[in-house]
C-alpha cells in the first residue's frame, strides 16, 4: 500500500496514492456524500474518488446536497444498478442507520466515512474519537486561560460554537469541550453556547448576537475549523481578532485540522485545533470496503477508530506535517 500523504496541489486537491488494494479485481463502488462544503469533505471526497479511479475501479458519485431522504433514494438507485459496494458520508446519525440497513438487506457491503451512524453495530464505520480530540484541543486552551487567571484573578468567559447535534460528531465535540470546562469550575464562568447547525450564515447571526450581548469573550472553541472565517468577520471589527502575545487576544481553538486552521495557528490567531486524521480515515475506508468486496463479504461489520490528536502552539514545531491541513497548506492549497 502506497503512502496516502503523497499529495499534489492541482485545481483542487489531489491525493497520490492510497494503495486501495490496487491488485484486487476491478469493482464498481457507489460513493454517496452529503455535501462538499468544507475543506475536510472536499479532501476526503477527492482522496476516495481519485484513488479508486486510479486503481481501476468505477465510481458512481451521488451528492445529496444535505437531504437525508434524497441520499437514501440515491443509495437505493446504486443498489438497483448492482454496485459491488457503497461508501457514504451521511447527513446525520439516524439516516445513516437506515441507509446501512438498506444496503445490508440487499447484500451490498457498505462503509461509513467519518460521520458515524447512531448505531455502531452494523456496517464498516470509520470514525474519529471526536470527544477525546476536542478534549485535547480545549485542554490546551484551558491551560492558557488558567495562566491568564493567575495574573488577573478574574474568571474567564468561554464560548462554544456548537454543531448540528443531530450529528454524533457535533455531540462528541460539545462533550469534549464541557469535559474540560467542568474540570476547572473555579476559573471559568458559565459557557456561552452559539448554535451553528453546521451552517456559516446561522453561525454568523448567532455569534453576532452573542458577542453583542457578551462583549467580553476570553476563550472560544468552534466545533469546526470551517467557521474561523465567520468568527474573524465578527471579531475583527470589534478589535478581538488579535494574535497571541498581544493585548486583546481571545484564546481560540477548533476541530478538524484544515489548511485554514493550520495557517491561523502558525500566525498566532488560534492556539489549538483538534485533528481528524484524514489520511488514515480515507485509507481505512477504502481498504475495508475493497477487502470486503474481494472476499465476497456482503455484510461486514467493524468500527475503525481514528484517535486523532491536537495540534497546538506548543507542539506545532514537532507535529505540523502530521495534520492534513498543514500538508495542503505547504502544497499551496490556500493559494488556489
Amino acid at each position: 500500500m502506497k503512502g496516502i500523504k503523497g499529495i499534489l496541489a492541482a485545481s483542487a486537491i489531489a491525493f497520490a496514492g492510497i494503495g486501495a488494494n490496487s491488485g484486487a479485481s476491478a469493482a464498481t463502488v457507489c460513493f454517496a456524500f452529503q455535501d462538499l462544503e468544507t475543506e475536510f469533505w472536499v479532501a476526503g471526497h477527492t482522496a476516495i474518488t481519485r484513488t479508486l479511479t486510479e486503481a481501476g475501479h468505477t465510481v458512481i458519485e451521488r451528492n445529496a446536497n444535505e437531504d437525508a431522504n434524497r441520499q437514501l433514494e440515491q443509495v437505493r438507485d446504486c443498489i438497483a444498478q448492482g454496485v459491488d459496494g457503497i461508501i457514504i458520508i451521511p447527513q446525520d446519525g439516524e439516516s445513516a442507520v437506515t441507509i446501512v440497513a438498506e444496503a445490508q438487506d440487499n447484500d451490498v457491503p457498505i462503509a461509513v466515512f467519518n460521520r458515524p451512524p447512531s448505531d455502531l453495530s452494523k456496517g464498516l464505520i470509520v470514525v474519529a474519537d471526536n470527544e477525546t480530540i476536542a478534549q485535547q484541543a480545549v485542554e490546551f486552551l484551558a491551560q492558557k486561560a488558567i495562566a491568564r487567571f493567575e495574573i488577573t484573578g478574574e474568571k474567564l468567559t468561554p464560548l462554544i460554537i456548537v454543531g448540528d447535534l443531530g450529528d454524533p460528531n457535533a455531540v462528541g465535540r460539545k462533550n469534549g469541550f464541557y469535559n474540560v470546562m467542568n474540570k476547572y469550575p473555579d476559573y471559568f464562568n458559565t459557557p456561552i453556547e452559539v448554535a451553528s447547525e453546521w451552517d456559516a450564515a446561522t453561525a454568523l447571526a448567532n455569534l453576532e448576537a452573542a458577542v453583542t450581548a457578551n462583549p467580553q469573550i476570553d476563550l472560544l472553541f468552534t466545533s469546526s475549523d470551517f467557521l474561523f472565517p465567520t468568527i474573524r468577520s465578527v471579531f475583527e471589527p470589534r478589535g478581538m481578532w488579535v494574535p497571541a502575545g498581544q493585548q486583546g487576544h481571545v484564546i481560540m481553538g477548533g476541530l478538524d485540522g484544515d489548511a485554514t486552521a493550520c495557517r491561523l495557528l502558525k500566525e498566532g490567531y488560534i492556539d489549538s485545533t483538534g485533528v481528524q486524521d484524514l489520511f488514515f480515515e480515507a485509507e481505512a475506508a477504502l481498504t475495508a470496503i475493497l477487502t470486503a468486496i474481494e472476499a465476497g463479504e456482503t455484510q461486514p461489520n467493524a468500527v475503525i477508530e481514528d484517535p486523532g490528536f491536537a495540534l497546538t502552539a506548543g507542539n506545532i514545531d514537532m507535529r505540523e506535517m502530521d495534520m492534513w491541513g498543514c500538508v495542503l497548506l505547504a502544497e499551496g492549497f490556500l493559494d488556489q
